[in-house]
């Protein structure tokens, strides 16, 4: 597989830890961040991302409010984006631009797989 680089928004320090270990063993390289602000300067800044995984429920912007700003900038117009929720987002995920809605905990078992899709399909393999 090609080297793919994730974005992943996540306050939860144990959970970030261990969906970051997740995607990293399966083969991808992941940018972390602790909130929506850091996640909403690496989307402005110059770094390109192959996904954008946020977790909704963020201190300084949400998921979809992330969703919504990366789908403003022409360069992540395409790039598969999945936003995590606890709470029954999907509707406004999905609205913002999501491609993808994982509930927590119940999904997190499907998100390798939904990754390597939303990925491979963006590559067109």
């Amino acid at each position: 597989m090609p080297h793919s680089t994730i974005l992943y928004a996540e306050d939860d320090v144990m959970l970030r830890s261990a969906v970051t270990e997740l995607l990293e063993d399966a083969g991808w390289s992941v940018d972390a961040c602790p909130d929506g602000n850091a996640a909403m300067n690496r989307i402005a800044g110059g770094f390109s991302y192959d996904l954008l995984l946020f977790d909704n429920e963020l201190p300084g912007a949400t998921g979809v409010e992330l969703t919504r700003y990366a789908r403003s900038l022409p360069r992540y117009r395409g790039t598969p984006i999945i936003v995590l929720s606890a709470g029954a987002h999907e509707a406004e995920a999905r609205g913002a631009g999501a491609d993808e809605f994982l509930r927590k905990p119940e999904d997190v078992s499907r998100l390798v797989g939904v990754v390597a899709s939303l990925v491979a399909a963006k590559r067109g393999v």
